[in-house]
């Protein structure tokens, strides 16, 4: 598991994973049903980009994304 706190973060690990599988971005993006700009705005850490195609390519990708809500009081 790993922790990350910016988009930026995001974006770094999905390349590496995408460019493990050797998947090119207009793969990726086909795969992941989402377009080429966003595939390079997403990989490049762009803080806008949106959620639900962010959540899309990394299940694209296999990268789960898990929440660690803190218990409550």
């Amino acid at each position: 598991m790993i922790q990350v706190t910016s988009a930026k973060e995001i974006g770094k690990i999905a390349r590496k994973v995408r460019k493990s599988q050797k998947m090119d971005q207009q793969t990726a993006g086909s795969v992941a049903n989402c377009g080429l700009t966003f595939v390079s705005h997403f990989e490049n850490g762009k803080p806008t980009v949106q959620l639900e195609k962010a959540l899309q390519m990394l299940d694209a990708l296999g990268v789960r994304v898990y929440l660690d809500v803190p218990p409550e009081n």
